[in-house]
């Protein structure tokens, strides 16, 4: 199949790979390059990057709007148009387009979690299982008829890191699967239930804020649900410390005030919670590098008896 592909971050990457090796990827269109670091150094998205190495022709329009990417879209006249986090919403002149319509590929099971953050927060929500999902695109946001879906298990050590990379890989396989049967005319569109979806908010600073008067799974899911960007944090001694990995040390209240550090044992800086004692393992200081419990106890950073705060 003769395909437009439309997406910007790492997420994308093994989608366009797969697609690169079994179909003919005509063009790729992504995000214009942005500025990044202290430096604001205009850097390409992973997406572009991939393009320049197949020698693939990139475009990055600043909008979408006034038909923009419709002389490209004349002068190619792809079979299909597949979208991995894009980042924009399509207008209706792309999504009518292609013979095989605007296929996209979700990283939650919908219609549960349409929106910018399906992985964070379903981690955070402590679900056990999500997976990834290909879609026919409509005008309204993750709403289109569902095509294919595969799950995966959400373990207890997962972080969003581990959760992204394995739906980005599995979602690479199940595009294929897709466009496949599309083309076979092997595949029966399902509407999705209204009642059941939900919606995945953009990460804000305030989803980052630890309250340790939570439950200690509550707070355990957040941290690994943010890890390791943008990190979830709290305030000792007026200064931030932003917190890489935890484990839960127990589900029994510590009998000290929520915040307070009860113990600094087995390297592991262990903090009561509103039914539990959680324990940070890694986390990231205040104008400081990432660096482990060990070495921040080691600097004698903090000491039993310290309590973490929601506010400066």
């Amino acid at each position: 199949m003769k395909i437009v592909f439309m997406g910007t971050p790492d997420f994308a990457v093994p989608s366009l790979k797969k697609l690169c090796e079994l179909h003919e990827v005509a063009a790729v269109v992504t995000q214009p390059d942005k500025p990044r670091g202290r430096g604001y150094i205009m850097t390409p998205s992973p997406v572009k990057v991939f393009a320049m190495s197949q020698n693939i022709p990139i475009y990055q329009p600043e909008t979408l709007k006034g038909d923009a990417l419709l002389p490209l879209l004349n002068e190619i006249i792809p079979d299909v148009i597949v979208v991995v986090a894009y980042g924009k919403i399509l207008p209706p002149y792309i999504l009518d387009f292609p013979k095989y319509g605007c296929i996209n590929l979700h990283g939650s099971l919908l219609p549960e979690y349409r929106g910018a953050a399906p992985m964070q927060r379903a981690i955070i929500d402590g679900r056990k299982e999500t997976g990834v999902t290909t879609m026919f695109m409509a005008k309204e946001l993750d709403s289109g008829d569902i095509l294919e879906s595969a799950k995966t298990q959400i373990d207890d050590l997962d972080n969003f890191e581990t959760v992204h990379d394995r739906l980005s890989v599995l979602g690479a396989t199940l595009l294929i699967s897709t466009l496949d049967k599309l083309k076979d005319n092997k595949i029966l569109p399902q509407k999705q239930n209204e009642a059941l979806a939900t919606y995945a908010a953009k990460i804000e600073k305030g989803d980052c804020l630890i309250d340790f008067s939570k439950p200690v799974r509550q707070i355990h899911d957040k941290i690994r649900g943010l890890s390791p960007y943008p990190l979830s944090f709290a305030y000792l001694d007026r200064r931030m410390i932003k917190f890489i990995s935890s484990e839960i040390v127990s589900n029994e209240a510590a009998g000290a005030p929520c915040g307070t550090v009860v113990s600094l044992d087995d390297n592991k800086i262990e903090i009561a919670c509103l039914d539990g004692i959680i324990g940070i393992t890694s986390l990231l200081p205040e104008g400081k590098s990432k660096m482990s419990a060990k070495d921040f106890i080691n600097g004698r950073k903090i000491k039993v008896g310290d309590i973490f705060l929601s506010e400066k």
